[in-house]
């Protein structure tokens, strides 16, 4: 089996990779922080030959692009991707390609990622496309000539729309290309205790401190999303959202055709820049 992970230096996605990695012939960590991820894969017990680390910032498109072109230089085929780097922002931020960073982060520099690296999980028998989603879904209010909130930002609601995203566009992928072999799969991992939004200000922070004596470990939390990668599904699961190794109910949005439609056009050309010939 061949991974390649996304937010693998910290919280669930370390757990992910200790979990995995004895179980792949070739695992790939895409970083912001490539110190902290070969630390990570030395402090592994075993299989540290069989890990790659390849630089990639979700903010910053040019290096999704570029980590994309590094993957396929590396490998022909791969089983599995996982979405799994996320964050929340307490301001408004504008990154240098244009986007609101919370957008960028968690939805497109994603969406360029899965774009660019689908001939890697089609060459093969098909592949796995798993992305962390959230139940923050549920509060998302999407503005439909805003998607990034670029005029009515709020930290938390920016959150939860990405998170809808997450949902949308793990549809979108099983529905396009379902008939090439690829599942696609979103997840809640559940209330993880990390450093996760341990920018935020205001009522988001206070409830995140009072949701701490609740929250699960990271070992826990990541257990869905490896249950997700080594088992094989019900076909009729694909495009589901997960919860507790289980498919989950999520908001009728997440349902929505018109808006998966209304974001994947977005996306698409929002990455057109970076796709070359593709």
């Amino acid at each position: 089996m061949k991974i390649a992970i996304t937010g693998a230096t910290s919280g669930i996605g370390t757990e992910k990779v200790k979990a995995l990695a004895p179980l792949c012939e070739q695992m790939f960590l895409l970083v912001r922080n490539e110190k902290k991820a070969r630390d990570l894969i030395h402090s592994l017990p075993s299989n540290q030959e069989k890990i790659s680390v390849i630089y990639c910032n979700l903010s910053d498109l040019s290096s999704v692009a570029k980590a994309a072109t590094t993957l396929s230089q590396k490998t022909t085929q791969l089983d599995v991707l996982i979405n799994n780097a996320g964050g929340i922002f307490p301001e408004k931020s504008i990154t240098t390609d244009g986007h609101e960073l919370t957008f960028c982060v968690n939805h497109l520099g994603h969406f360029l990622l899965t774009y660019l690296t689908l001939p890697l999980l089609t060459s093969g028998k098909g592949g796995k496309i798993i992305s962390v989603s959230s139940e923050a879904h549920k509060a998302a209010n999407i503005i439909e000539e805003d998607l990034e909130l670029k005029n009515d930002f709020s930290s938390f609601k920016a959150y939860a729309n990405v998170k809808l995203y997450n949902l949308l566009f793990t549809k979108s992928l099983a529905e396009k290309f379902s008939d090439k072999g690829i599942e696609a799969y979103a997840l809640h991992p559940g209330v993880v205790n990390t450093n996760f939004g341990n920018q935020s200000k205001g009522i988001f922070k206070f409830i995140l401190f009072l949701a701490k004596p609740f929250m699960i470990s990271p070992k826990k939390g990541a257990q869905t999303g490896i249950y997700l990668a080594t088992n094989q599904l019900d076909q009729r699961s694909n495009g589901g959202y997960f919860k507790k190794r289980k498919l989950a109910k999520a908001t009728k949005d997440a349902s929505s055709k018109k808006l998966r439609n209304l974001l994947w056009e977005y996306s698409i050309k929002q990455i057109q820049p970076f796709l070359g010939n593709k």
